[in-house]
C-alpha cells in the first residue's frame, strides 16, 4: 500500500531541474572566480602567518594558538575549493 502511494505521489512532488546559466552570467562567473582566487590567497596568507606565529610562540614560550589558525585555514580551504562540487551534487542529485 505504501509503495502504491509512493509511486503515485512521487511524480507529482519531484520537479525536474536542469540548471542553465542565464544570459549575461559571464560577468558574475568572473567575479566568483576572482573571489575563489582571493580565498585561496587568504588561505595561503593565513598559513604563512600561522607558521610565523608558531615559531614566535615556541621561541618565547607563550601560549600556542597557531594550530587553531592552521586548522581554520585548512578547513576553510577545503570548504572553499569543494563548494562548487558540493553545490553541483546537491542540485543535480536524483532522489531514490
Amino acid at each position: 500500500m505504501i509503495s502504491a502511494i509512493h509511486d503515485t505521489l512521487m511524480p507529482l512532488i519531484i520537479i525536474p531541474v536542469s540548471p542553465t546559466a542565464p544570459p549575461g552570467s559571464a560577468g558574475l562567473e568572473k567575479i566568483v572566480n576572482w573571489l575563489a582566487w582571493l580565498t585561496t590567497l587568504a588561505g595561503v596568507a593565513a598559513l604563512i602567518y600561522a607558521g610565523g606565529k608558531f615559531g614566535w610562540e615556541r621561541w618565547h614560550g607563550g601560549a600556542v594558538e597557531s594550530p587553531k589558525i592552521i586548522l581554520g585555514a585548512l578547513v576553510g580551504g577545503i570548504v572553499a575549493t569543494t563548494a562548487g562540487t558540493i553545490m553541483n551534487e546537491i542540485v543535480t542529485a536524483k532522489p531514490s
